[in-house]
């Protein structure tokens, strides 16, 4: 028995409309019926999305797996056309030219240059040797939840680990991840111009920025052999530009959290919707490295991909896109495709091979995968089995999703649990 899952946002019973919609919190809730009838449309859609950006929506694993292997689609934003840039360049100045250099916006040989300075500190030797460490702080958070429910995962769990280890894999130091504000990774969600959320956007992006600065500084004075102090010798070196620099710190610092915040509370609540399953991993340890990729490819924190482009008018699928559209991927239409996975709506903890996509795929395949992995195998290795009786406490139908445009997850997760062992 599973948990009802709210209706899609656009009418299963009318014709797609052109472009689709892709907004409002029938669709955030569950978008995968709208992925369904997008799929069996075709492999490519105009989309528009809540800042009025209109994009080419890339669904189907076969689609995916080409597109993002496909080097005539660019990342850089110098790609975007003049109706892009209208919309999704929203950023302001200064902020927009030195946070916005990072990998996500790179193409080869720059993309090629930055990514090789991420290489070892994610390397899946090095996440496995640090382990023992993450389990550390995933016990210490279980300890300080309350002895029995209620509690909320996000604030009490979900929200706080991947902070502790990240700033373990990359050498951010105690003091400064503890004055690390959540709200600031909230600046990758468009906020446009006039919207009335605008001077609060901008209010954390100058926070955000000037926190980058303090992290350079302490690196630079007080620096060791860490990813963040190899990244500020590597600019002093001239190696890398200041632009790069802050960009690949706002990257890691963003892209390596609040991901996996997601990530947890999508496999927790994908896990409550099959409690038997959730009984079978909570009894089974030795099924997570398994459940683990079932549960990404189930539901991913990584809905769409950010931008590609091409550079001259380019035929997608049988789609003529024109030079400087947006082109992006849907990761989770992918994921949940008939063509390519078995029962792609259920959740199948043996299922194997699983080649889902949760993590893209070609040069830009997420470099903090191995990590990611372990993070979501330690959370739910602790989680399940400490917390017995773990279940929401709140209907399914109540559970609050955030709005980000290219992700999942949810804002709170209220759970009870019978005791805490």
């Amino acid at each position: 028995m599973t948990l009802r899952e709210p209706l899609p946002a656009v009418d299963p019973r009318q014709p797609l409309p052109d472009p689709v919609p892709l907004m409002g919190c029938p669709y955030k809730s569950n978008p995968y019926p709208l992925y369904e009838r997008m799929r069996e449309a075709g492999p490519v859609h105009r989309v528009l999305f809540p800042s009025g950006v209109q994009a080419w929506l890339v669904t189907g694993h076969d689609a995916a797996h080409a597109a993002l292997n496909d080097d005539r689609l660019g990342k850089n934003h110098d790609r975007g056309n003049d109706r892009w840039r209208a919309r999704a360049s929203i950023m302001p100045e200064p902020q927009h030219s030195r946070l916005q250099a990072h990998l996500l916006h790179q193409d080869p040989p720059i993309h090629t240059h930055m990514r090789r300075y991420l290489t070892d500190a994610f390397a899946p030797r090095r996440i496995e040797q640090l382990r023992p460490r993450f389990q550390e702080s995933a016990h210490a958070l279980v300890d300080a939840l309350p002895a029995a429910g209620p509690a909320d995962l996000v604030a009490g769990f979900a929200a706080r680990f991947p902070l502790q280890v990240l700033a373990e894999v990359i050498g951010l130091p105690g003091e400064l991840a503890a004055r690390f504000d959540r709200d600031w990774g909230k600046v990758v969600q468009p906020v446009g111009p006039t919207d009335p959320g605008r001077p609060l956007y901008e209010a954390r992006l100058h926070g955000l920025q000037s926190y980058i600065a303090d992290v350079v500084a302490h690196r630079r004075e007080y620096g060791g052999d860490d990813l963040l102090s190899r990244l500020v010798a590597a600019r002093d070196q001239g190696e890398l530009s200041r632009e790069e620099l802050d960009s690949m710190i706002f990257q890691l610092l963003v892209a390596g959290q609040e991901p996996v915040t997601n990530q947890i509370t999508t496999a927790l609540i994908a896990l409550f919707r099959h409690p038997d399953q959730l009984a079978r991993l909570r009894d089974d340890r030795g099924l997570l490295p398994r459940a683990v990729e079932e549960l990404l490819r189930h539901d991913s924190a990584f809905e769409l991909t950010t931008w590609r482009f091409f550079d001259q008018d380019s035929d997608l699928h049988g789609t003529e896109i024109p030079a400087g559209d947006s082109v992006i991927v849907s990761l989770c239409a992918a994921n949940r495709d008939p063509r390519r996975f078995e029962d792609p709506d259920g959740l199948d903890l043996d299922r194997s091979p699983n080649p889902h996509l949760a993590f893209g795929h070609g040069i830009h395949f997420c470099p903090g995968a191995a990590l990611a992995r372990a993070e979501l195998q330690v959370a739910l290795g602790t989680l399940l089995p400490r917390l017995p009786g773990l279940r929401l406490a709140i209907s399914d139908e109540d559970i609050e999703w955030i709005p980000s445009v290219l992700g999942r997850g949810a804002h709170r997760l209220p759970v009870r649990y019978d005791r805490r062992l």
